[in-house]
């Protein structure tokens, strides 16, 4: 039979659990929302650059 010290205290798991929740909310909040960011705004950085080069900068024609 499992004592109560092999199978693990409700309140130890909870701590953990807790503790995984806190990481994972730091690490969403801290490196990955930003990285999104930078990466979404790059994408449509580039984009546009890509685009301007086929169809040449906005604006209205010039007169030559």
């Amino acid at each position: 039979m499992l004592g109560m010290s092999e199978v693990g205290s409700p309140n130890k798991d909870h701590l953990r659990r807790r503790r995984m929740e806190v990481f994972a909310f730091l690490f969403l909040t801290v490196v990955l929302m930003p990285a999104v960011a930078v990466a979404t705004v790059g994408s449509y950085g580039l984009s546009v650059w890509i685009y301007q080069m086929i169809a040449g900068p906005p604006g209205p024609p010039s007169n030559q």
